[in-house]
């Protein structure tokens, strides 16, 4: 039942603070940088699977740890670093690739994936003490 409350916790954390940062910083950010690679509106069904799939990965790889030793640190920590990796192999890929991908993309994604992804992982962890 831990492992459910994490998820739960894990994947309202994540939905709510990233639909925020979306709306009011990526959104525009991508827009003045890379528009012209933009859709015209999101997958949603890839979208979704992102979120569901990264979900799993932060209770797996940040929240269980922490579950095991107690400390919240463990969960921030261990977010922190799956973030900095997974959107940093994201950003930095496009960067290598795309002209238009610029350096305030690359630090921005990689700082907000850390910082996103570390919170998520203590949400759930406290999630699992409700």
């Amino acid at each position: 039942m831990s492992y459910v409350k994490c998820y739960a916790g894990v994947i309202l954390a994540f939905l709510v603070i990233d639909l925020a940062w979306i709306v009011f910083v990526a959104k525009p950010l991508y827009e003045r940088t890379v528009g012209d690679l933009m859709r015209a509106s999101p997958n949603l069904v890839a979208a979704g699977v992102f979120y569901l799939a990264y979900a799993a990965g932060i209770v797996v790889l940040a929240c269980r740890p922490a579950m095991n030793t107690g400390a919240q640190t463990t969960a921030l920590a261990n977010g922190a670093v799956l973030g900095a990796l997974a959107y940093g192999s994201f950003t930095v890929t496009n960067y290598a690739l795309f002209k238009a991908w610029t350096t305030t993309l690359v630090v921005t994604d990689i700082l907000w994936g850390t910082a996103l992804t570390a919170v998520s992982a203590w949400i759930g962890l406290l999630a699992t003490r409700l």
